[in-house]
Order: C-alpha cells, then sequence, then structure tokens
C-alpha cells in the first residue's frame, strides 16, 4: 500500500506562501545542500507527485524550464492534477482528473507501490486533510517570520491528532518536522 504524504515549507508564523500565487520567497531561508538532498530522496521515493490547479500550474512553469537532478526528477514522475478547471495538463507525465479527489486518491493508497506526495495544493490538501487520507505530513519550517501571506492549514478543517516521527535540524536553520497520524 501506498502512502499519502504532504509536503511543504512553511515560515514560523504558519504561511506557506505570501500574499500572491508564488510568493515563496522565504524559501531562500531553509534551502541548501541539506534540503537538497532530502529532495532528491523525497522525489525517489515518489510514484506520484499530485497538485491542485495553481500549484500545478506555478509548478509546471518552473520546472518545465529548470536543469539538475531535481529539475529531472520533476519532470520524469508522473503527476496527477485535480482540476475541474482546467481544460489540459501539458507538463510530461500529467494526467488531469476533474473527479473526486479523495476517491482517486484512496484508490491509488489501496495499490502497491512508492508513495503518492502533495506538493503546496493548499485547497486539494484541505480536502485531503478533511478525508482523513493523509498518512504523513512533512513541515520543513523557515526560519523567518513572514507577517501575513496565506497560510497552510486554514480554519474550520476538522481537528487532527498527530503524532511527531522526527524532526531534522538543519544548518540554515530551518526544521523537517515529520507528523503521523
Amino acid at each position: 500500500m501506498r502512502k499519502l504524504i504532504m509536503w511543504n515549507v512553511m515560515t514560523l508564523d504558519g504561511y506557506f506562501e505570501g500574499n500572491q500565487n508564488w510568493d515563496l520567497s522565504f524559501h531562500e531561508f531553509i534551502w541548501g545542500d541539506e534540503l537538497e538532498k532530502i529532495s532528491i530522496a523525497q522525489l525517489n521515493s515518489a510514484d506520484y507527485l499530485v497538485f491542485g490547479r495553481i500549484t500545478y500550474e506555478g509548478m509546471a512553469a518552473y520546472w518545465k524550464e529548470a536543469k539538475g537532478e531535481i529539475a529531472d526528477l520533476m519532470n520524469s514522475i508522473p503527476k496527477l492534477v485535480f482540476s475541474k478547471t482546467l481544460t489540459s495538463a501539458d507538463w510530461n507525465n500529467s494526467r488531469l482528473i476533474k473527479e473526486n479527489a479523495a476517491v482517486e486518491i484512496a484508490r491509488l493508497k489501496e495499490e502497491d507501490g512508492k508513495d503518492l506526495y502533495v506538493f503546496g495544493s493548499a485547497n486539494l490538501s484541505e480536502a485531503l486533510i478533511n478525508a482523513n487520507l493523509f498518512d504523513e505530513y512533512r513541515i520543513g519550517v523557515a526560519p523567518v517570520i513572514l507577517g501575513s501571506g496565506r497560510p497552510l492549514f486554514t480554519q474550520g478543517g476538522f481537528p487532527k491528532k498527530l503524532t511527531l516521527d522526527s524532526t531534522h535540524q538543519l544548518s540554515t536553520g530551518g526544521v523537517i518536522l515529520k507528523y503521523k497520524k
């Protein structure tokens, strides 16, 4: 059985994005050789990358043109895009799914294989959290207080009790937290 894993970077005050879509300037405060190695390991353990529309569009725009080992992995791994408004998904190895994300993810989790990773995708993540489908939350905390932006976890969701699985302090001052349900 596959695991569904959330991977996000957020600020110390809980924002995964600034006030505008793709305002991710705080990522520079956590990025370094250690996080690059962790990112490569995560990508090598993925059968699918899972995105909502906004994250998919931003990731596709960036990674289609990027170079390097992470770019090669991002471009080669199959991607699932959940959107009711997109009409096509043209990033390499992308499949557009317009049906219920929770049903499709639950089905894929039952299959044998490597893990499914959700990057960003706050709206999709909220639906998957509420459907109790995440097996693990991996959160990179950037050592910065942004002051405003888009919170990773919105108000009004269902409470979830998680268990801390591990912490990894980075030389950049960031921390990676792994929680399991």
